[in-house]
């Protein structure tokens, strides 16, 4: 039903991990197959391509769902619906920013100081000149194809580019002057497929299963069971999500107790759960959270 269209480059990795974790795992030949396919009646065809593709081809009816960056929905300028923000890098689950930086050293310090003629290097050549264009900067928008930030100061004078942790900008001498866009990745779709009713009803099934997988990341689920004069005493210290499940055990002086809880911070929970009373105390692995 649906042809689907995957990021390749810095984001494939976690995207193969995300729809791995949603069930909806991506089989090729190699990694460098840019033909996939996904065992789910409601895709019948996966592409995996560059990103900066994306918003295009499915502006242009190529493919009905696909995954990219506000970032070069932006730049491209297309007319793609969104379904959502899927909040998962290539490095942590923060959004990248699209940044204009600048050697540290120059003298600028806010955009409207940069000099007539000032040469900028960008993979985002149309979002930069529109940027440029309302802080009244005349630029030389140099495209760059890859390792933007190595040709300052030697071939340009600044950058746009994007950051995620800012690792990068400081060990090549730059610091940030300013930030065009904060860019989440984005589940996108052909705005005639959106209005398909079946093909719509796919994509939200779809999206679910992604948004379920992306919130069950760091955390698990905890069970227990705890005697009755100790219970309250353990929900004291059980966080959730909204509120514990409580069940009575046969014979009626115990409860079982279940929670979901952040993964981080079980290994003081788990023994601190154990001396206010808890026993059979269990840790699983959750996959998706969907409400």
């Amino acid at each position: 039903m649906l042809s689907l269209v995957l990021p390749k480059g810095s984001l494939e990795k976690a995207t193969m991990e995300l729809f791995d974790a949603a069930d909806l795992t991506v089989r090729r030949a190699s990694d460098r197959d840019y033909r996939a396919s996904i065992d789910d009646p409601r895709i019948d065809r996966v592409r995996v391509l560059r990103p900066q593709e994306i918003p295009t081809y499915l502006e242009q009816g190529l493919f009905d769902l696909g995954i990219t960056g506000r970032d070069w929905i932006t730049e491209t300028d297309a007319d793609v619906v969104s379904l959502g923000r899927l909040q998962y890098s290539k490095a942590t689950a923060n959004p990248v920013r699209v940044i204009l930086a600048v050697p540290n050293d120059a003298p600028w310090q806010k955009v409207s100081d940069l000099p007539e003629g000032v040469r900028i290097s960008t993979e985002f050549p149309a979002l930069t000149r529109r940027f440029l264009d309302k802080h009244g900067v005349k630029a030389t928008v140099v495209p760059s194809y890859g390792a933007t930030e190595a040709k300052v100061p030697d071939i340009v004078d600044a950058i746009v580019d994007l950051t995620e942790t800012g690792s990068s900008l400081r060990k090549n001498g730059l610091r940030i002057l300013d930030t065009l866009l904060t860019s989440y990745t984005e589940l996108v779709a052909n705005r005639q497929s959106y209005e398909d009713p079946d093909k719509r009803a796919a994509m939200e099934d779809i999206a679910l299963l992604l948004q379920g997988a992306i919130r069950a990341r760091g955390n698990v689920l905890l069970k227990l069971n705890v005697a009755n004069d100790k219970l309250q005493a353990v929900l004291d210290i059980m966080p959730s999500m909204s509120a514990p499940t409580i069940t009575p055990l046969a014979g009626g002086d115990q409860h079982a107790v279940e929670s979901v809880v952040a993964k981080r911070g079980v290994n003081t929970l788990i023994p601190a759960l154990k001396a206010a009373g808890a026993r059979d105390i269990l840790e699983i692995p959750i996959s998706k959270i969907v409400d």
